[in-house]
Protein backbone atom coordinates (compact mmCIF):
# COMPACT_ATOMS: atom_id res chain seq x y z
CA UNK A 1 0.00 0.00 0.00
CA UNK A 2 2.44 2.11 1.04
CA UNK A 3 4.38 1.33 -2.29
CA UNK A 4 1.52 2.16 -4.03
CA UNK A 5 0.72 5.76 -2.52
CA UNK A 6 4.28 7.01 -3.46
CA UNK A 7 3.84 6.00 -7.09
CA UNK A 8 1.20 8.59 -7.18
CA UNK A 9 3.01 11.32 -4.53
CA UNK A 10 5.38 13.35 -6.36
CA UNK A 11 8.47 14.48 -4.80
CA UNK A 12 7.54 17.51 -3.74
CA UNK A 13 4.30 15.81 -1.41
CA UNK A 14 6.47 13.12 -0.75
CA UNK A 15 9.14 15.36 0.92
CA UNK A 16 6.60 17.48 2.44
CA UNK A 17 4.79 14.68 4.05
CA UNK A 18 8.18 13.77 5.66
CA UNK A 19 8.26 17.04 6.90
CA UNK A 20 5.01 16.22 8.93
CA UNK A 21 6.55 13.15 10.09
CA UNK A 22 9.61 15.25 11.82
CA UNK A 23 11.97 14.86 9.18
CA UNK A 24 14.44 17.61 10.02
CA UNK A 25 15.08 19.98 6.83
CA UNK A 26 18.45 21.12 6.19
CA UNK A 27 19.61 24.22 7.35
CA UNK A 28 21.75 24.79 4.69
CA UNK A 29 21.69 24.10 0.55
CA UNK A 30 24.67 25.17 -1.84
CA UNK A 31 23.87 24.64 -5.17
CA UNK A 32 26.77 24.88 -8.23
CA UNK A 33 24.36 26.18 -11.08
CA UNK A 34 26.01 24.12 -14.08
CA UNK A 35 24.82 23.47 -17.65
CA UNK A 36 23.65 26.88 -18.58
CA UNK A 37 25.72 26.53 -22.10
CA UNK A 38 25.15 22.98 -22.56
CA UNK A 39 21.77 23.74 -22.56
CA UNK A 40 21.25 26.44 -25.28
CA UNK A 41 24.10 24.42 -27.42
CA UNK A 42 21.61 21.41 -27.14
CA UNK A 43 18.99 23.20 -28.43
CA UNK A 44 20.93 25.51 -30.91
CA UNK A 45 20.81 28.48 -29.19
CA UNK A 46 23.27 31.53 -27.96
CA UNK A 47 24.16 30.96 -24.41
CA UNK A 48 23.15 33.98 -23.76
CA UNK A 49 19.36 32.14 -23.71
CA UNK A 50 20.94 29.73 -21.28
CA UNK A 51 21.77 32.26 -18.68
CA UNK A 52 18.31 33.46 -19.30
CA UNK A 53 16.16 30.26 -18.17
CA UNK A 54 18.53 29.29 -15.73
CA UNK A 55 17.08 32.10 -13.89
CA UNK A 56 13.65 30.74 -13.81
CA UNK A 57 15.16 27.41 -12.29
CA UNK A 58 16.85 30.00 -9.78
CA UNK A 59 13.13 31.60 -9.30
CA UNK A 60 11.61 27.92 -8.69
CA UNK A 61 14.35 27.05 -6.06
CA UNK A 62 14.30 29.66 -4.31
CA UNK A 63 10.52 29.73 -3.62
CA UNK A 64 10.50 25.98 -3.18
CA UNK A 65 13.38 26.45 -0.15
CA UNK A 66 11.30 29.09 1.56
CA UNK A 67 8.56 26.91 1.72
CA UNK A 68 10.08 23.99 3.17
CA UNK A 69 12.38 26.25 5.98
CA UNK A 70 15.34 25.26 5.11
CA UNK A 71 17.24 28.87 6.60
CA UNK A 72 20.13 29.32 3.95
CA UNK A 73 20.11 28.72 0.46
CA UNK A 74 23.98 29.18 -1.39
CA UNK A 75 23.67 29.52 -5.06
CA UNK A 76 27.25 29.82 -6.81
CA UNK A 77 26.83 32.67 -9.70
CA UNK A 78 29.86 33.42 -10.49
CA UNK A 79 33.10 32.53 -10.06
CA UNK A 80 36.27 34.20 -10.55
CA UNK A 81 37.40 31.85 -13.23
CA UNK A 82 34.27 33.61 -14.70
CA UNK A 83 36.09 36.22 -15.57
CA UNK A 84 37.96 34.73 -18.05
CA UNK A 85 35.19 33.86 -20.18
CA UNK A 86 34.36 35.90 -23.67
CA UNK A 87 33.95 39.48 -22.72
CA UNK A 88 30.37 39.42 -24.43
CA UNK A 89 29.41 36.56 -22.31
CA UNK A 90 30.47 38.56 -19.09
CA UNK A 91 28.75 41.38 -20.10
CA UNK A 92 25.87 39.63 -20.32
CA UNK A 93 25.84 37.84 -17.44
CA UNK A 94 26.57 40.96 -15.18
CA UNK A 95 23.22 42.87 -17.17
CA UNK A 96 21.47 39.63 -16.64
CA UNK A 97 22.18 39.42 -13.15
CA UNK A 98 20.88 43.44 -12.41
CA UNK A 99 17.69 43.01 -14.63
CA UNK A 100 17.16 39.24 -12.92
CA UNK A 101 17.51 41.69 -9.52
CA UNK A 102 15.11 44.61 -10.33
CA UNK A 103 12.36 42.24 -11.51
CA UNK A 104 12.36 40.13 -8.30
CA UNK A 105 13.13 42.06 -5.51
CA UNK A 106 9.49 42.61 -5.12
CA UNK A 107 9.26 39.14 -4.73
CA UNK A 108 11.69 38.56 -2.49
CA UNK A 109 10.18 41.16 -0.22
CA UNK A 110 7.05 39.53 -0.39
CA UNK A 111 8.85 35.97 0.57
CA UNK A 112 10.48 37.67 3.22
CA UNK A 113 14.00 36.45 1.44
CA UNK A 114 17.27 38.34 2.42
CA UNK A 115 19.90 38.82 0.83
CA UNK A 116 23.43 38.06 0.78
CA UNK A 117 26.67 38.13 -1.31
CA UNK A 118 29.63 36.11 -0.86
CA UNK A 119 32.93 36.70 -2.97
CA UNK A 120 34.74 40.02 -4.06
CA UNK A 121 31.94 42.74 -4.82
CA UNK A 122 35.12 44.91 -5.70
CA UNK A 123 35.33 42.89 -8.53
CA UNK A 124 32.26 43.87 -10.30
CA UNK A 125 31.27 46.82 -12.21
CA UNK A 126 29.98 49.35 -10.09
CA UNK A 127 26.13 49.28 -11.73
CA UNK A 128 26.03 45.81 -10.76
CA UNK A 129 27.56 46.48 -6.85
CA UNK A 130 25.43 49.10 -6.58
CA UNK A 131 21.84 47.49 -7.58
CA UNK A 132 23.43 44.06 -5.27
CA UNK A 133 24.21 46.57 -2.55
CA UNK A 134 20.87 48.33 -2.86
CA UNK A 135 19.20 44.69 -2.52
CA UNK A 136 21.27 43.61 0.55
CA UNK A 137 19.94 46.81 2.30
CA UNK A 138 16.52 46.88 0.99
CA UNK A 139 15.91 43.01 2.51
CA UNK A 140 18.16 43.23 5.42
CA UNK A 141 15.64 43.35 7.67
CA UNK A 142 13.65 39.85 6.54
CA UNK A 143 13.79 36.85 8.50
CA UNK A 144 12.52 34.50 6.13
CA UNK A 145 15.45 32.20 3.61
CA UNK A 146 18.48 33.77 4.07
CA UNK A 147 19.84 33.61 0.09
CA UNK A 148 23.31 33.81 -0.67
CA UNK A 149 24.90 34.99 -4.32
CA UNK A 150 28.83 33.37 -4.45
CA UNK A 151 29.32 36.20 -7.05
CA UNK A 152 33.12 36.93 -7.93
CA UNK A 153 33.73 33.86 -5.88
CA UNK A 154 36.83 31.50 -5.21
CA UNK A 155 37.60 29.72 -2.35
CA UNK A 156 41.24 29.85 -2.41
CA UNK A 157 40.66 33.34 -2.41
CA UNK A 158 38.53 33.00 0.45
CA UNK A 159 40.66 30.79 2.53
CA UNK A 160 44.08 33.38 1.71
CA UNK A 161 42.15 36.51 2.65
CA UNK A 162 41.05 34.55 6.21
CA UNK A 163 44.34 33.33 6.56
CA UNK A 164 45.82 36.97 6.60
CA UNK A 165 43.29 38.72 8.35
CA UNK A 166 43.85 35.99 11.48
CA UNK A 167 47.55 36.29 10.88
CA UNK A 168 47.25 40.02 11.26
CA UNK A 169 44.99 39.43 14.40
CA UNK A 170 48.16 37.98 15.69
CA UNK A 171 50.34 40.39 14.30
CA UNK A 172 48.16 42.91 16.62
CA UNK A 173 47.72 41.38 19.62
CA UNK A 174 44.39 40.86 19.41
CA UNK A 175 44.77 37.05 19.06
CA UNK A 176 47.03 34.52 20.70
CA UNK A 177 48.54 31.71 18.42
CA UNK A 178 47.14 29.42 21.06
CA UNK A 179 43.06 30.33 20.68
CA UNK A 180 43.01 29.68 16.86
CA UNK A 181 40.76 27.05 16.16
CA UNK A 182 37.80 25.97 13.56
CA UNK A 183 35.35 28.73 14.72
CA UNK A 184 37.92 31.23 15.28
CA UNK A 185 39.08 30.78 11.14
CA UNK A 186 35.20 30.35 10.65
CA UNK A 187 35.02 33.80 11.38
CA UNK A 188 37.53 34.92 8.95
CA UNK A 189 35.57 33.58 5.90
CA UNK A 190 33.07 35.32 4.11
CA UNK A 191 30.61 33.10 5.30
CA UNK A 192 30.90 33.65 8.78
CA UNK A 193 27.39 33.81 10.52
CA UNK A 194 26.33 31.45 7.98
CA UNK A 195 25.83 27.53 9.14
CA UNK A 196 28.45 25.34 6.90
CA UNK A 197 26.02 23.37 4.37
CA UNK A 198 24.24 20.40 5.04
CA UNK A 199 23.81 19.26 1.10
CA UNK A 200 25.99 20.40 -1.78
CA UNK A 201 23.80 20.30 -5.62
CA UNK A 202 25.66 20.03 -8.65
CA UNK A 203 23.56 20.19 -11.73
CA UNK A 204 24.72 18.88 -15.57
CA UNK A 205 26.73 15.68 -14.46
CA UNK A 206 30.14 16.83 -13.54
CA UNK A 207 31.75 15.65 -10.87
CA UNK A 208 33.76 18.56 -8.91
CA UNK A 209 33.60 21.12 -6.87
CA UNK A 210 35.35 23.68 -8.49
CA UNK A 211 36.78 25.95 -5.79
CA UNK A 212 33.87 26.45 -4.40
CA UNK A 213 32.94 26.78 -0.15
CA UNK A 214 36.42 24.19 0.40
CA UNK A 215 36.48 24.46 4.19
CA UNK A 216 32.45 24.64 4.49
CA UNK A 217 31.85 21.64 2.54
CA UNK A 218 33.93 19.33 4.85
CA UNK A 219 31.32 17.01 5.94
CA UNK A 220 28.33 17.87 3.37
CA UNK A 221 26.10 15.75 1.31
CA UNK A 222 27.00 15.67 -2.47
CA UNK A 223 24.24 15.22 -5.25
CA UNK A 224 24.85 15.20 -8.24
CA UNK A 225 22.66 15.43 -11.44
CA UNK A 226 22.96 15.15 -15.08
CA UNK A 227 20.08 17.51 -15.52
CA UNK A 228 21.08 20.88 -16.49
CA UNK A 229 20.19 23.71 -14.56
CA UNK A 230 17.55 25.30 -16.46
CA UNK A 231 16.05 21.98 -16.33
CA UNK A 232 16.22 22.22 -12.80
CA UNK A 233 12.76 22.72 -11.29
CA UNK A 234 10.79 22.06 -8.09
CA UNK A 235 10.48 18.22 -8.65
CA UNK A 236 14.54 17.44 -8.99
CA UNK A 237 14.85 19.90 -6.02
CA UNK A 238 12.74 17.66 -4.13
CA UNK A 239 14.26 14.38 -5.68
CA UNK A 240 17.95 15.75 -4.59
CA UNK A 241 16.08 16.64 -0.80
CA UNK A 242 15.09 13.30 -0.65
CA UNK A 243 17.96 11.45 -1.42
CA UNK A 244 19.25 13.50 1.48
CA UNK A 245 16.83 12.56 3.56
CA UNK A 246 17.71 9.18 2.92
CA UNK A 247 21.31 8.76 4.11
CA UNK A 248 22.79 8.48 7.17
CA UNK A 249 25.01 11.29 8.09
CA UNK A 250 28.66 10.92 9.90
CA UNK A 251 30.49 13.53 10.83
CA UNK A 252 34.12 11.61 10.36
CA UNK A 253 35.76 8.42 9.53
CA UNK A 254 36.06 6.26 12.53
CA UNK A 255 36.71 2.81 11.00
CA UNK A 256 34.17 0.08 12.23
CA UNK A 257 37.01 -1.93 14.01
CA UNK A 258 38.58 0.77 15.82
CA UNK A 259 35.21 0.86 17.45
CA UNK A 260 35.06 -2.92 18.14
Amino acid sequence: MIGLMKQYLSKEDEYKKRIEQGYQVPSHVAIIMDGNGRWAKRRGLPRAAGHREGVKSVRKIVEAAGEVGIGYLTLYTFSRENWQRPASEVSTLMRLLVSSLRNEIEDLMSKNVRLQVFGEMSDLPDFAAQELQEGIERTGNNTGLTLNLALSYGSRTEILSAVKDVARKVRDGELYLEDIDDQVFSDSLYTRNVPDPDLLIRTSGEQRISNFLLWQLAYAELYITRTNWPDFRREQFFEALLTYASRERRFGMISEQLVK
